[in-house]
C-alpha cells in the first residue's frame, strides 16, 4: 500500500511542474496535460484501475493549482463501478444425471442471474414470438413452458442475410426476455451447426449493462445436448435444418432432469468523478451554476467487447483526442478563470467524469447523487474530442436546441471566433452532457468530431492540434463567461429523446442520405444527395461520398447498408468511415 502511494505521488508529480497563477492557455500546458493523460505509464486510463486513479489524482491536483474549491471528498466523488464479468466456482450443469464440464461444454452467459434449478426442458427453436407485417412466428404457439428450462438456438435462421427480418429480436437478452414471459425459469443457449460448425463456447464478455436476466442462463455445446435430443429422434443439427428448410417453428418437450447452478461474478472497483468550483462574486447569483465538464476515461488497452474499432488488436488505446483533449481544455480553463481579476458571477463547476466509455457512469451518477442543486444549474457545457479541428475549421456544438436562448447566444459569439459551428439541436447522445439533459438542464456538447484513429491505439498525441484547441478554447471561454454572466436563467425545453432505446427494441433511424442504389460494385455506398439539416448533414457527410464502414463493420453496398441501419437505435451516435475525392475520413453522426 505505501509502495503503490509512492509511484503515485511520483508519476503526478513529476508533471506537477507549475504552480504558478494561470494566466493565459498555451499549446506547452495544452501538450502538457494531454502527454500525461495518454502517456504508455496510463495504459489508456481504463475505469477501475490503478491507471485510472493515477489519471484522477492529477486532475484533482490541477484543480486545486487551479484555485478551485474542491468538493466531494476533497475533490473526489467515489462511487462502485462494475468493470467486468467472470465466471466463479459454483457452476453445474447435469443433464439426465450427467455431470458436464464448466469451461469446456458450457458456461453461464454473462448476464445471466444466479441461481440453481431442477427441472425438464423444452426445444422452443430460435425462442420467437413475432407477430408484425413482414412475418407471424411463435415458437411458443399452443404450448406450457412454466417451471421449465427452455433450449433456445443462437442467431436466426436467415443469418447469412444482412437485411434479415429477425434482427430487432436475435439478441439473447430479448430471447430470454420472451421466455420469461412465457414462464420459464431458465433459460439454455445452443449453437446450430449453420450458425457454428466448430460448436464453440461463447466468450464470457461484459456487455456493460449490469442487469441480470432474472433467471439461470447458460451457454452448452451441441455436443453435450445430442445425446438427449436422440432419444427423440432428433440432433441440435436436424432440428435447426428443419427449421431452415421450412422456415417455420420447430419445437418440442424434451422430458428429462436439467439441473443446473449459475455462478457469474461481477468485478467491482471504485471509480471517482473529480469536482472543482469556481465561486461566483455576485451574492444572488453564486447559488446559480454552469457545469463544464469532460470525461478521462478511455478503452485501456482495447480488445473484444471495449469499444475499440480494432477489437482484435489488444494495445495502449492511448485517448489523446477522446477524451485527454477535452479535459485539459477544462484544467486549462479553469485556471484562466479563476485567475482573473473579475470572477464570474455565477459559480462555475469543473467536473472530470469517470466511466463514460462504460455508459456515462460518472455523469449519471453525479446527477443522480449532485454535490450542487441541480434546479439552480444554468446549463452544461461537455467536451469530448476538441484536439483535430479540422483544415475546414468545423466546430460540431450539440443541443442548440434545448434552450430557447442558446442559438442566439452562440451566434453573437461566433463572428470572430475562426470556427465554422455545426449546429445539432438534440440534446441527448452518447456523452456526459446526456446525463444533464434528462434532467431538464440546457446542454452545449462541443466536439471538433470523429477521425481514423477514433477508438483505436493511433488516437495518440501526435495527432492532436492544438493551434486548433486554442481556437476552440478561446471560443468556449466565451461561452461559458457568457452563460455564467448573463441576467436570468436559460429557457429549457425538450430538443429529441431523453433515453437510448431500451435493450432488445430497435427504433427506425436514418442518415438523412440518398443512397446511389444502381452501382454494382462492392466498395461502399454512394451518397447522391443529403438531405439539409438531416444527421449527414450535421456530421458532415457530402454528395459523393461512399460509406465503407459503419462502427467500424464494413458495407459494401445497399444490402450492407440496410443490414447496418436496421441494428442501430433512435439517440445513437455512430462513426461512419467515408471515402472522399480518394481520401478516408471519419465522421460520428447523430441518429
Amino acid at each position: 500500500m505505501k509502495r503503490s502511494f509512492i509511484i503515485l505521488v511520483a508519476l503526478v508529480g513529476s508533471f506537477t511542474i507549475y504552480s504558478q497563477t494561470l494566466q493565459v492557455i498555451t499549446k506547452n500546458e495544452l501538450n502538457q496535460h494531454i502527454g500525461f493523460l495518454a502517456s504508455d505509464s496510463l495504459k489508456g486510463r481504463k475505469p477501475g484501475t490503478p491507471e485510472s486513479s493515477v489519471a484522477a489524482s492529477y486532475i484533482r491536483n490541477q484543480f486545486k493549482i487551479a484555485g478551485l474549491t474542491l468538493l466531494g471528498e476533497d475533490g473526489y466523488q467515489n462511487f462502485d463501478l462494475v468493470t467486468d464479468v467472470k465466471m466463479g466456482d459454483g457452476n453445474r450443469l447435469t443433464i439426465d444425471g450427467k455431470e458436464l464440464l464448466p469451461g469446456e461444454d458450457f458456461t453461464p452467459v454473462p448476464f445471466t442471474s444466479n441461481g440453481s434449478l431442477k427441472a425438464t426442458a423444452f426445444f422452443a427453436g430460435y425462442g420467437f414470438e413475432i407477430d408484425n407485417d413482414s412475418i407471424k412466428w411463435n415458437d411458443y404457439e399452443n404450448q406450457d413452458v412454466s417451471g421449465k428450462w427452455v433450449i433456445i438456438l443462437l442467431g436466426a435462421p436467415d443469418a447469412e442475410n444482412p437485411t434479415g427480418k429477425f434482427d430487432d429480436v436475435v439478441g439473447e437478452r430479448s430471447k430470454v426476455l420472451t421466455a420469461r414471459d412465457k414462464g420459464a425459469v431458465g433459460v439454455i443457449f445452443v449453437s446450430g451447426e449453420k450458425r457454428d460448425k466448430d460448436d464453440n463456447l461463447l466468450k464470457i464478455s461484459y456487455d456493460k449493462s449490469a442487469t441480470t436476466a432474472g433467471i439461470p442462463v447458460f451457454y452448452v455445446k451441441r455436443k453435450a445436448i445430442n445425446p438427449v435430443f436422440e432419444n427423440f429422434g432428433f440432433s441440435v443439427q436436424k432440428a435447426e435444418s428443419r427449421i431452415i428448410q421450412g422456415m417455420s417453428s420447430f419445437t418440442f418437450s424434451v422430458p428429462v432432469t436439467f439441473e443446473g447452478t449459475t455462478d457469474i461474478v461481477h468485478a467491482k472497483a471504485q471509480a471517482q468523478n473529480i469536482v472543482g468550483m469556481l465561486i461566483g462574486n455576485d451574492p444572488a447569483l453564486k447559488e446559480q451554476f454552469v457545469v463544464v465538464g469532460a470525461h478521462y476515461d478511455h478503452l485501456g488497452f482495447g480488445g473484444p467487447g471495449s469499444g475499440s474499432r480494432l477489437p482484435d488488436t489488444v494495445a495502449v488505446h492511448y485517448g489523446a483526442d477522446d477524451n485527454a483533449s477535452g479535459v485539459a481544455g477544462i484544467i486549462e480553463l479553469a485556471g484562466k478563470m479563476a485567475s482573473g481579476n473579475v470572477k464570474p458571477a455565477r459559480s462555475i463547476v469543473f467536473v472530470a467524469f469517470a466511466a463514460e466509455e462504460m455508459g456515462l457512469v460518472g455523469s449519471k451518477y453525479f446527477t443522480s447523487n449532485p454535490l450542487i442543486d441541480l434546479s439552480k444549474v444554468v446549463a452544461m457545457v461537455n467536451f469530448d474530442m476538441i484536439g483535430r479541428l479540422k483544415d475546414n475549421n468545423s466546430l460540431t456544438i450539440g443541443g442548440t436546441g434545448t434552450s430557447v436562448e442558446s442559438e442566439e447566444i452562440i451566434n453573437h459569439l461566433k463572428p470572430g471566433s475562426g470556427l465554422d459551428l455545426r449546429y445539432s439541436p438534440e440534446g441527448y447522445g452518447p456523452s456526459d452532457h446526456a446525463a444533464f439533459y434528462t434532467e431538464n438542464i440546457p446542454v452545449f456538447f462541443i466536439s471538433t468530431g470523429a477521425h481514423e484513429d477514433y477508438h483505436t491505439p493511433m488516437d495518440n498525441l501526435k495527432g492532436i492540434n492544438t493551434n486548433g484547441m486554442l481556437k476552440v478554447l478561446a471560443f468556449s471561454e466565451k461561452l461559458v463567461l457568457k452563460l455564467a454572466n448573463q441576467p436570468s436563467m436559460l429557457t429549457f425545453r425538450e430538443a429529441g429523446p431523453k433515453t437510448r432505446a431500451s435493450h432488445g427494441y430497435t427504433f427506425k433511424v436514418t442518415f438523412g442520405i440518398m443512397p446511389d442504389v444502381s452501382a454494382s460494385a462492392n466498395d461502399g455506398l454512394g451518397v447522391d444527395g443529403v438531405r439539409k439539416g438531416g444527421p449527414a448533414d450535421l456530421a458532415g457527410l457530402m454528395k459523393g461520398d461512399k460509406i465503407i464502414a459503419i462502427e467500424g463493420k464494413p458495407i459494401s453496398n445497399i444490402y450492407d447498408y440496410m443490414g447496418r441501419l436496421k441494428k442501430l437505435e433512435a439517440g445513437q451516435r455512430v462513426s461512419v468511415d467515408v471515402m472522399r475525392k480518394g481520401k478516408k475520413e471519419v465522421f460520428i453522426v447523430e441518429l
